[in-house]
């Protein structure tokens, strides 16, 4: 049976008093499930957060990485730092990555080969612009953004990856994709996991939905045979709507 999961990636919000409260919010409400639960604050405080959660069912994730294991890349953060302060998965390709910072597959590659060397967990993200949708191009995109950061790992690797479908249309706008869209569209990133990789690692991959999920459509989404959960984001900064979206799977 497939993981499932819900992770809220809680992005540039809440300094280290809103971080603690929001936790300690999250210890008295969240439900017991058999559901990976996972939240990912800011760097500055993951430390903090991994120290408050670490005797509880929650786990701490980061957002991002960087592809180097040191050097002079100011600001950055490497896969070691990251598992020194007890991080053992963290999100990349994230949307808001790709479009602000410049994120392409070609590097995307390069740090999903340096967290597997370090043997974090990766949650990759993926999804189609509005106008690709419209263009009727959205398969070939989400294919493209798989082969070209994913297809040249070996099936052993796939063990470590969590896929993301986030249609860049449906991120932060209040917009979700339909159901039957994210299950169309689910089917498919299996369908084509499975023909590179076979049926087994295709069917064993766990595959979430990420675009505006709230307490009113989880568990309509989560419903669907190809969904196992979602990457939530302004749903995960309230602790009574996290849970409710976890209830929901």
């Amino acid at each position: 049976m497939r993981r499932k999961i819900v992770a809220g990636n809680w992005k540039m919000n809440n300094d280290l008093s809103e971080t603690e409260a929001l936790l300690n919010d999250l210890i008295e409400q969240v439900p017991n499930t058999d559901a990976s639960v996972m939240v990912a604050p800011a760097f500055v405080n993951l430390f903090q957060a991994f120290n408050v959660l670490k005797t509880f069912n929650v786990e701490v994730i980061a957002q991002n990485m960087h592809q180097e294991a040191k050097g002079a890349y100011t600001g950055e953060v490497s896969a070691r730092m990251l598992k020194s302060v007890g991080i053992k998965t963290v999100i990349l390709g994230h949307s808001e990555r790709r479009a602000y910072f410049g994120e392409t597959d070609e590097l995307l590659a390069k740090k999903v080969d340096a967290a597997l060397a370090n043997e974090l967990e990766i949650i990759f993200c993926f999804g189609e612009e509005l106008e690709d949708r419209k263009a009727g191009n959205h398969f070939n995109i989400v294919e493209n953004q798989l082969k070209n950061a994913l297809f040249h790992l070996d099936t052993a690797a796939w063990k470590n990856i969590v896929l993301a479908y986030e249609p860049v249309w449906a991120i932060g706008t209040g917009e979700t994709a339909s159901p039957e869209q994210a299950q169309e569209m689910h089917a498919f990133i299996r369908k084509t996991v499975s023909e590179k990789f076979g049926d087994e690692t295709g069917n064993g991959v766990s595959i979430l939905y990420g675009g505006s999920v709230k307490p009113a459509n989880a568990a309509e989404i989560f419903a669907k045979e190809d969904v196992d959960g979602g990457l939530i984001g302004g749903a995960s900064l309230k602790a009574a709507d996290f849970v409710a979206i976890i209830n929901a799977i």
